[in-house]
C-alpha cells in the first residue's frame, strides 16, 4: 500500500510540475522496491541494444517489445544491485582499474588506447566503467549467494561419466540457442496452458524456417534474450542437466519441443556441433635453484648471485650440487633442486613461460618469481595422453558451472517474482 503510494505520489509530482513550469521532467518508468527507473534511462538502454542489435545484423523486434524486453533487464539488475548494496557490497576504484587495466591488455592495448576506442565505438567511458562496475557487484553477490554454495562430488563426475557420458562425447561441442517461456511459481493452471499454447507455437514458427534470434529478443523472458538467446558453446557437461538428455539426441539445426521447469518452457536450438578426440599434454622434468629476497638480500643482489651461480654450472659445476648448497626451496634442494615431471599449469607462469623456452639441459638465465629468483634446466619432455584426466577435470568445472547456472535462473526468477515492481504501461 505504502509503495503504490509512493510511486502514485511521484507520478502526481511529476505531473504538477510539468503543469507548473513550461518544461518537460524526466518521467518514472517503473519503480521497483524503494527506487524507480526513469524513462531516459530506459530510453538510453533501449538505443544502445538496438545499435549492437544492428551492428551484429539481427532483425530489431518492434519499439515495444524491445521496450519491455529492456526494461525486465533493467528491473532484475536493479534488485540485484540494491540487494549488494544491503549486503555491504563494494568495488573500490584500485579493484575497479584492475579489472579495465585486464580487459584492455586482452585486447592488446593501452589503458589509453583502450578508453580511446570506447569512445570511438560511441559510448562515453564514464558509462563503460558503470557498468562495469555493475558487472563485478553482480558477480560478488552471485558468487557469495550461490556459488559459494555449490558443490561437485567425485560420484556426481562418477556418475555422468557412467550415464551421460555414454550417449554423447564429453569432447563434443554444442552451440545452442536458448527461448524462455517464462511460469510464475505462483501461476494458475489457465496461466501455466497459456504459456505451454505459446511455447509450442514458438517451436512451430521456429521449425517453419522463423529466425531463432528475432524470436528469442521477441518473446524469451530469459537473460539472454537480447543476445539472442545465445548461450554459446558448450560441452554437454555444461548443458543444464533438464536438456542433456534432449540436446544428446539432437543434430545440428535441431529445435526441441518445449521442456517444462520451474521457471517456464524452454525451447533449445543446436546452432552448431563440433567434437574433437584425445587430450595430449607435454610433461617437462625440470629443476631448479631458488634464492629468495629478504630484508638483506635485495633483487639486484639475488640476480648477482644467480648469475654466479650459472657460470659455475656452465663452466662445469654439477646443478644438483650447488642445489643442495645454495637453494632455498628445501623440499626440492635435498633432490638436487628436482621438481620431478610437471604438467602445464602445476607452476607459476613466470616460471613456466621461461621453462618451455629451454632446450633439453639447457640452463636458464635468472628468472624472478613472487617466490624469488630462480635457475631452471629442464632434463626431459615427454607427450601424455591426459583425456581421462582431462575429461574428469572438465568435467568437474562444467557441472559446477551448470549447477550455478541452474541456481542463478531459479535465484534470479524468485527475486523478481518476490519483489516490489510497478510499471508504467503508458511509457513503454
Amino acid at each position: 500500500m505504502i509503495k503504490t503510494l509512493f510511486l502514485t505520489v511521484l507520478l502526481f509530482l511529476s505531473a504538477f510540475s510539468l503543469e507548473s513550469h513550461a518544461e518537460v521532467l524526466d518521467r518514472i518508468v517503473a519503480v521497483v522496491e524503494d527506487d524507480v527507473i526513469l524513462e531516459h534511462e530506459l530510453d538510453n538502454e533501449v538505443a544502445g541494444i538496438a545499435a549492437k542489435l544492428r551492428s551484429g545484423n539481427v532483425a530489431i523486434p518492434p519499439e515495444y517489445v524491445l521496450r519491455k524486453q529492456v526494461l525486465e533487464r533493467m528491473i532484475v539488475d536493479k534488485l540485484q544491485r540494491q540487494m549488494a548494496a544491503k549486503s555491504g557490497i563494494q568495488v573500490s576504484e584500485e579493484m575497479l582499474q584492475n579489472s579495465v587495466n585486464e580487459i584492455a591488455s586482452r585486447n592488446g592495448l593501452s589503458v589509453d588506447a583502450f578508453r580511446s576506442e570506447i569512445e570511438r565505438q560511441g559510448m562515453s567511458y564514464k558509462s563503460f566503467e558503470d557498468n562495469l562496475r555493475n558487472e563485478i557487484i553482480t558477480n560478488q553477490l552471485r558468487g557469495r549467494e550461490i556459488g559459494s554454495r555449490i558443490k561437485v562430488t567425485d560420484a556426481e563426475v562418477n556418475h555422468f561419466m557412467e550415464t551421460q557420458g555414454k550417449v554423447a562425447s564429453v569432447n563434443s561441442q554444442y552451440h545452442l540457442g536458448h527461448i524462455l517461456i517464462a511460469v510464475s511459481q505462483s501461476a494458475s493452471s489457465t496461466a501455466i496452458q497459456k504459456a505451454s499454447q505459446k511455447a509450442e507455437q514458438v517451436v512451430a514458427d521456429l521449425r517453419a524456417g522463423k529466425d531463432f534470434k528475432q524470436m528469442a529478443i521477441s518473446v524469451s523472458n530469459d537473460d539472454n534474450a537480447l543476445k539472442g538467446g545465445d548461450l554459446g558453446w558448450r560441452s554437454i557437461g555444461q548443458i543444464p542437466t533438464l536438456f542433456t538428455d534432449v540436446v544428446a539426441a539432437m543434430h545440428n539445426g535441431d529445435v526441441s519441443d518445449p521442456i517444462r521447469s520451474p521457471s517456464g518452457f524452454h525451447i533449445i536450438k543446436v546452432l552448431g556441433l563440433e567434437g574433437n578426440g584425445q587430450h595430449i599434454i607435454t610433461k617437462t622434468k625440470v629443476r631448479h635453484i631458488l634464492i629468495k629476497t629478504n630484508e638483506l638480500v635485495d633483487d639486484a643482489e639475488a640476480r648477482k648471485r644467480m648469475l654466479a651461480l650459472r657460470e659455475r654450472i656452465v663452466d662445469g659445476d654439477d646443478f644438483a650440487s650447488l642445489s643442495r648448497a645454495h637453494s632455498d626451496d628445501k623440499g626440492s634442494a635435498i633432490n638436487g633442486g628436482s621438481l620431478d615431471w610437471v604438467t602445464p599449469g602445476a607452476l607459476v607462469p613466470p616460471f613456466e613461460e621461461a621453462m618451455n623456452k629451454l632446450e633439453i639441459n639447457q640452463v636458464s638465465q635468472p628468472v624472478q618469481t613472487q617466490f624469488g629468483w630462480h635457475l631452471i634446466q629442464v632434463l626431459g619432455r615427454e607427450n601424455q595422453d591426459n583425456s581421462d584426466q582431462f575429461k574428469k577435470d572438465k568435467i568437474r568445472d562444467e557441472l559446477r558451472k551448470r549447477k550455478i547456472e541452474e541456481e542463478t535462473e531459479l535465484w534470479l526468477r524468485r527475486l523478481r517474482d518476490e519483489a516490489f515492481v510497478e510499471i508504467d504501461q503508458d511509457r513503454l
